[in-house]
């Protein structure tokens, strides 16, 4: 797949903005793997990894204290709903068990009282309790962003994208709230994802 400054900007452009997405906080053990895997998800428009359900105040990879690496999502709703990303969450672990290293915890935030309804409301339906699993069960209060070297860590392995990101004058923070990067880190992670047909897409539109 080839991948242009134009193709990239055009993207981000068309993409859903932060204002009108809705936003959701997951931690499922080290944040490199669904980070690439939830950026797949059609739906889904930005990804980013970080920090949270800790006392410590701005916790560093090398000086975590008490948080948990986690990864957040901004999404659109009338694409996917919390309650779907909360089924791939709980089929992408088991709920029964915890690590006992908190880096790698599996945890569920709920920002919101509705998040925290539907939630509580998936964990009935499904036979489970916030009580009675081993996944921990959470209200929100600051997520931490990582290092940019460990955001959209797959995508940095692909040096021709990485290039096309240079290009058009991507920096460390415009790569990490990028919609395209979101989609092109699940794509070089192996994660079926329509990415390469949009792209596709925007070449006729704008050619």
């Amino acid at each position: 797949m080839t991948l242009t400054q134009t193709q990239i900007r055009e993207y981000d452009r068309r993409a859903m903005d932060s204002a009108e997405t809705a936003t959701a906080t997951f931690g499922i053990g080290c944040f490199w793997g669904p980070d690439a895997q939830f950026g797949a998800i059609d739906g889904v428009v930005r990804t980013r990894v970080g920090y949270a359900g800790g006392t410590n105040r701005e916790p560093t990879y090398h000086d975590l204290g008490d948080h948990t690496e986690v990864f957040q999502l901004e999404f659109n709703p009338d694409t996917i709903t919390y309650r779907k990303l909360l089924n791939h969450v709980f089929n992408s672990h088991t709920p029964q068990n915890q690590t006992r290293t908190t880096q790698y915890q599996n945890i569920v935030f709920a920002a919101t009282k509705d998040q925290r309804a539907v939630l509580d409301d998936f964990l009935t339906v499904h036979g489970l309790s916030a009580d009675g699993i081993g996944t921990r069960i959470e209200q929100l209060s600051r997520f931490y962003p990582a290092e940019e070297y460990h955001q959209k860590y797959h995508l940095r392995s692909v040096s021709s994208f990485m290039s096309a990101f240079e290009a058009a004058e991507y920096g460390d923070d415009a790569l990490r709230e990028s919609p395209i990067a979101a989609k092109l880190n699940g794509y070089a992670a192996g994660h079926d994802v329509a990415v390469a047909e949009d792209v596709s897409t925007l070449d006729r539109e704008t050619s």
